[in-house]
């Protein structure tokens, strides 16, 4: 079902609507002072989100679905005492009011004849209606939660960690730049959109978003269950057990990378778009591989494309990063975004 949405020939269809987004938003934030890049990026991708998975526009819905999403993720990771005032609850709270929404939209979606799917919430009524069907109503649910949650929260994160890359690297930003500007160098028209086989020729681009997200660590853990006895390194883990696998050992262990705190874009040169393999574990691996994967790519990559061909920016203050494991801006990351042809 999710490859409906997010697989790679539905993602050739919705190039043209993810460059409008970032170009109408560029737009937007060039008219403003400064943005909170980690903020104002997440609503950018959300927005985008929620439309092609449960056609929402927060500007036509009263339900404020992005605001239950921060809540959720303000209590996602501590103490789990579920008393009123404590973040926890605050999270618990966010998330059922998330899921109430979502159960109404979907009980109004089903209510509804819909010949031709438009969006991600048609095909899973498709499968619940199926004859012998495992899919329940509440699986689909928190299907839906964990889409929306994961697809704007890790990505606005990757992309302001870009940002912040870019800005105290200078000769990443340089060959980076070029790489875009030579695309349309290349057009006939320079002014039409990026085309699918464009965004296939990006290398560097590929190369500089694989190290962004290797040091990010978004993810700082990935839970897995045995399903049977295994041995691993002289220790025997039981089945049913939990197993906790950590990428930033792999992704920060000088044996499988040189100078593994040095951001440095080239590592990744002759290993193709993805990097993939047992040492990398940015979108998980095996049968578990995030398949949401290629659409964070294509997000990260097109607003590259848009704000390196037509914008710069300057750092105005925050910046600092922290981990709670999960990666914070505390003071945020505030930037100005500038046309290049405005001094």
């Amino acid at each position: 079902m999710v490859l409906n949405l997010v697989g790679p020939e539905n993602l050739k269809n919705m190039l043209p609507e993810i460059q409008q987004v970032a170009e109408r938003t560029l737009q937007q934030w060039s008219y403003a002072d400064s943005i909170e890049l980690k903020e104002a990026s997440a609503s950018m991708i959300f927005g985008l989100t929620a439309k092609k998975l449960i056609s929402y526009d927060s500007n036509k819905s009263n339900e404020d679905i992005k605001g239950n999403f921060d809540a959720f993720m303000s209590g996602l990771i501590s103490f789990p005492l579920d008393v009123p005032g404590t973040a926890f609850h605050e999270s618990l709270k966010g998330r059922k009011r998330v899921l109430s929404t979502l159960k109404n939209m979907l009980q109004e979606r089903r209510a509804k004849l819909v010949k031709q799917p438009i969006d991600f919430f048609d095909y899973v009524i498709e499968e619940l209606d199926k004859d012998g069907t495992l899919l329940t109503e509440g699986m689909s649910l928190d299907l839906m939660f964990l889409l929306l949650f994961a697809s704007f929260e890790t990505t606005s994160v990757a992309m302001t960690l870009a940002l912040k890359f870019l800005s105290d690297h200078p000769l990443v930003l340089k060959q980076l730049t070029e790489e875009h500007e030579m695309i349309l160098e290349q057009r006939a028209d320079a002014d039409s959109g990026l085309t699918w086989e464009e965004y296939k020729s990006m290398t560097f681009t590929f190369q500089f978003i694989n190290e962004t997200v290797r040091l990010a660590n978004i993810v700082p853990g990935i839970f897995r269950k045995t399903m049977s006895q295994i041995s691993f390194k002289g220790h025997t883990i039981p089945a049913g057990w939990t197993v906790m696998v950590c990428p930033p050992a792999m992704h920060l262990n000088p044996a499988k990378y040189e100078n593994p705190l040095d951001f440095n874009p080239w590592r990744w040169e002759g290993t193709g778009k993805n990097g993939a393999s047992k040492n990398f574990m940015a979108f998980g691996g095996g049968m578990r591989f995030c398949v949401g994967a290629d659409f964070a790519k294509v997000q990260i990559a097109v607003f590259l494309h848009c704000l390196l061909t037509k914008y710069r920016w300057k750092a105005i203050r925050g910046g600092n990063i922290v981990r709670t494991p999960g990666i914070q801006f505390p003071d945020g990351f505030h930037i100005q975004i500038l046309k290049k042809d405005i001094c």
